[in-house]
């Protein structure tokens, strides 16, 4: 049912945080990118605090969510439950929590200083979006803790929502869950069959259009400050997170090609959110695996270090590059951290 793993992790783990996502297809910790988990991710790196990931299965999630003794946090039209992840538990504190939204709130609440600092900065957070969809999103109450993030959250989520069906066909899952998986898809949003949710031609360039146009106030939000790339110029925040899970998510399940578009739209705003959250708070293999840089493990070890032979290979082999990339640098930083913890 459940699939322990390391994704975000430190082997110690002092903070008693597990972090429940949803399964994508093998190896989970490259396919993962459902929004509100990834809020949750970045939320958690963010803090810079050590967790644990499980990865549920999603027809598993009902089942795992009602073990955590955590209601549906929303409703289906005909009034019947919506089970859902992300969920954390906080062994330190006895707390299961079970949304996105509440989770960055009980991190902000219990690790106020720690990381990169307040996730709830004072800001304007005026976008606004309408529409009504299939599947229901969480509502809140406006005497909410950061009420002013939780209407902006709502409102994003509702304008990318509206145009999920441009994600649908790519998000690639389990083979030994798919069917399931799909036949759950159908029933929740009415479709008779798996293709009926496929999106193409003259009708995909339109919603394409629809959704770059439903985008362009929430653009226009993060021009306002030049020094870029977060909605506060320098300086990130949960609302930069709130968009940065579905920036996750589209690149992840667009075709190639319709993912560097969103890439350039708006002067390239998302694009450059979308690197600086990777960058920071997780997007990089290794980096997000044990944000504490500490490694324990003598197998784990070996493993980094084979990795950055490997990796030199590829850089440096032939002239490939002449300059290195990213990967090429976290590699050598594992390297040398591996033979740092080896000697102690």
């Amino acid at each position: 049912m459940t699939t322990d793993a390391t994704s975000g992790t430190s082997p110690t783990n002092s903070s008693g945080l597990v972090l429940y996502d949803i399964a994508f297809a093998p190896p989970y910790e490259e396919n993962t990118c459902a929004p509100n988990p990834w809020k949750a991710r970045y939320a958690l790196n963010f803090k810079g605090v050590p967790y644990t990931t499980q990865w549920i299965q999603m027809p598993d999630i009902t089942t795992v969510r009602r073990s955590l003794g955590l209601p549906a946090c929303r409703k289906f039209a005909d009034g019947t439950d919506f089970y859902t992840l992300p969920a954390l538990t906080d062994s330190t504190t006895g707390s299961a929590i079970g949304d996105s939204f509440d989770i960055a709130n009980h991190l902000q609440i219990t690790f106020p200083d720690a990381g990169a600092g307040d996730l709830f900065p004072p800001q304007n957070l005026g976008f606004e979006f309408h529409g009504t969809i299939a599947i229901p999103l969480s509502e809140r109450d406006d005497d909410d803790l950061h009420a002013d993030y939780a209407r902006f959250n709502a409102n994003v989520d509702m304008a990318f929502t509206m145009h999920a069906q441009l994600m649908a066909h790519g998000m690639r899952w389990d083979p030994a869950y798919e069917d399931r998986i799909k036949a759950e898809f159908m029933r929740r949003t009415g479709a008779q069959s798996w293709d009926d949710l496929a999106i193409a031609g003259e009708a995909r360039d339109k919603l394409k259009v629809s959704l770059r146009d439903a985008l362009r106030d929430l653009a226009a939000m993060f021009q306002r400050d030049a020094t870029g790339p977060f909605l506060l110029g320098g300086r990130p925040s949960y609302a930069d997170v709130i968009v940065g899970g579905w920036l996750r998510m589209m690149s992840k399940t667009l075709p190639e090609s319709e993912w560097e578009e969103v890439r350039t739209w708006h002067a390239g705003v998302f694009g450059q959110l979308h690197a600086a959250l990777r960058e920071r708070f997780g997007g990089l293999v290794g980096l997000e695996d044990f944000p504490s840089f500490r490694i324990v493990n003598p197998a784990s070890v070996y493993l980094f270090r084979v990795r950055y032979m490997l990796t030199v290979v590829y850089e440096c082999g032939g002239g490939l590059r002449k300059k290195p990339s990213i990967s090429f640098q976290v590699s050598l930083i594992w390297f040398l951290v591996s033979l740092f913890w080896a000697t102690q």
